[in-house]
């Protein structure tokens, strides 16, 4: 099992859920964060003094899924997620151990 980490613009959330959910994906937990890259921020000025404001608002998305739909869902996430342009985001995966459905109390790949 790998967990899909894609941090992307919040513009692209609802095309990602969409597509997503069109392809059966529906574990998801989503979360706002704030980062920076080599989109580097944006000034903007308060009170006449020039401010860099080198943290950006981004959506974090995470998904946990068996190793053989990885890849899909790499393709799927890049595909909606990419304009071609700095700050369209990253995709990171980890090696998942075990998962526990608190509910069943199932592990692994069952629980899902």
């Amino acid at each position: 099992m790998k967990k899909i980490e894609a941090i992307i613009r919040p513009g692209k959330l609802e095309d990602i859920k969409d597509t997503l959910n069109k392809f059966n994906i529906h574990g998801l937990t989503i979360s706002q964060v704030m980062g920076c890259g080599l989109q580097k921020g944006r000034k903007e000025y308060y009170r006449g003094t020039e401010i860099t404001l080198n943290l950006l608002p981004k959506i974090k998305v995470e998904i946990v899924a068996k190793d053989e739909h990885v890849d899909e869902i790499i393709k799927l996430i890049s595909d909606e997620a990419k304009t071609g342009e700095v700050g369209d985001g990253k995709i990171f995966v980890y090696e998942i151990e075990d998962v526990v459905r608190i509910r069943t109390g199932e592990r692994g790949e069952n629980a899902i």
